[in-house]
């Protein structure tokens, strides 16, 4: 990974660039922003950065023997921890039993979502995690001497999965790291990191991509609908992740978006069969699906609504969504938006809080006939 690849982020380049020129690299840094910022791609081409043998002033050199191994994430001195999740075939799981489909992930492309990689793996319905004993393994592997590169370094790919117990074992081979050794946190939630890790570490805040660096990443995908271009770096806000599925549309969010139409449908037919048969399907597809499910309907709420003011320039929906707006807008109005936007976050809690999801989806289902109303 070079600092090239990173999509925009010019100025945290040039300070982490400058870092290693000067020999004063932290050795616990927090690469804090939004998704889809390029705070993976970042760290990586950082840690490749350092451990080049033969470094340009502004990037690696990719032909090195440490450059090479860099290139399949593979070098011995570079070491990843990132959530995972328990099964009846591993009880007791730990980011290297992932390993091989976390290099297969990352290099196919370093930006992707939390939900992404979940479904990447398989989790089902499980809530990906870092457990305990990750924390065992970190402080074995830190503890050996370097292979090749000067320093070891350990990248956390969202903190805020930690469990406490994990967390807090963490927290001290920070405090006393081993030496030659770079810690790199990425985290998309600063605050639900634990505040004595955060004032240990050294905070990188990444901002949302520049236009014009997006468009140049978006016109370099092949499968890219250039006629959407425009509307994409408009409505992503500055993260790829979602200016990609605009151009490229996503599978997730496809779905999303259908299952938020039939609920809508269902409702205003009353179609409470139908409703009960929804609600055991929603039910199925994993907890953090489902929290992305409501954070998804909550924004089209938000979008529809705002649709009714014919304001185009402040509505920021993909054709495929604005195309049936046309119709189901007028549907979203002053009486109702409030309670709409309220039930769509009371269930995001309550599976956050474990819930039942049959229960939780169909509550909410049979909620919107009293609220879709024209």
């Amino acid at each position: 990974m070079f600092f090239r690849d990173v999509i925009g982020q010019e100025g945290i380049k040039r300070r982490l660039i400058q870092s290693v020129h000067d020999e004063r690299v932290s050795h616990a840094l927090l690469f804090a922003g939004p998704s889809g910022t390029g705070k993976l791609a970042m760290a990586i081409a950082y840690a490749q950065f350092i451990s080049c043998s033969n470094r340009s002033a502004t990037d690696s050199c990719g032909v090195c023997p440490s450059c090479h191994k860099y290139n399949k994430l593979a070098h011995p001195d570079l070491h990843f921890v990132f959530p995972i999740y328990n099964s009846s075939k591993n009880s007791k799981p730990i980011s290297d039993d992932f390993i091989t489909e976390w290099r297969e992930k990352v290099l196919t492309s370093p930006y992707f979502s939390f939900s992404d990689w979940l479904d990447f793996i398989e989790a089902g319905n499980a809530q990906g995690m870092i457990y305990e004993r990750e924390s065992d393994v970190v402080y074995r592997k830190l503890n050996l001497k370097s292979f090749e590169a000067e320093y070891k370094t350990m990248i956390i790919w969202l903190p805020e999965k930690m469990n406490n117990q994990c967390a807090n074992k963490l927290l001290k081979i920070i405090e006393e790291p081993p030496s030659k050794t770079l810690f790199i946190l990425i985290t998309e939630d600063e605050e639900a990191v634990i505040g004595t890790i955060r004032s240990r570490t050294q905070p990188v805040k990444f901002p949302f991509i520049d236009d014009e660096s997006m468009r140049l990443a978006l016109q370099s995908l092949e499968d890219a609908d250039p006629s959407q271009i425009s509307d994409a770096i408009r409505l992503a806000g500055g993260n790829f992740i979602k200016a990609r599925e605009y151009v490229i549309p996503n599978e997730d969010e496809q779905f999303y978006f259908r299952k938020f139409q039939e609920m809508m449908r269902q409702a205003y037919k009353r179609e409470v069969l139908a409703q009960m048969e929804w609600a055991n399907e929603m039910a199925t597809i994993g907890r953090d699906k489902q929290k992305a499910f409501f954070s998804f309907a909550s924004r089209l709420v938000r979008e529809y609504f705002m649709m009714n003011f014919n304001k185009s320039e402040m509505v920021y929906l993909n054709e495929e969504e604005k195309n049936w707006g046309k119709q189901f807008a007028p549907f979203i109005n002053e009486q109702n938006v409030i309670q709409l936007y309220n039930e769509f976050d009371t269930a995001t809690k309550q599976i956050a809080w474990n819930g039942q999801p049959r229960i939780i989806f169909l509550d909410t289902a049979l909620r919107m006939v009293r609220l879709i109303k024209k």
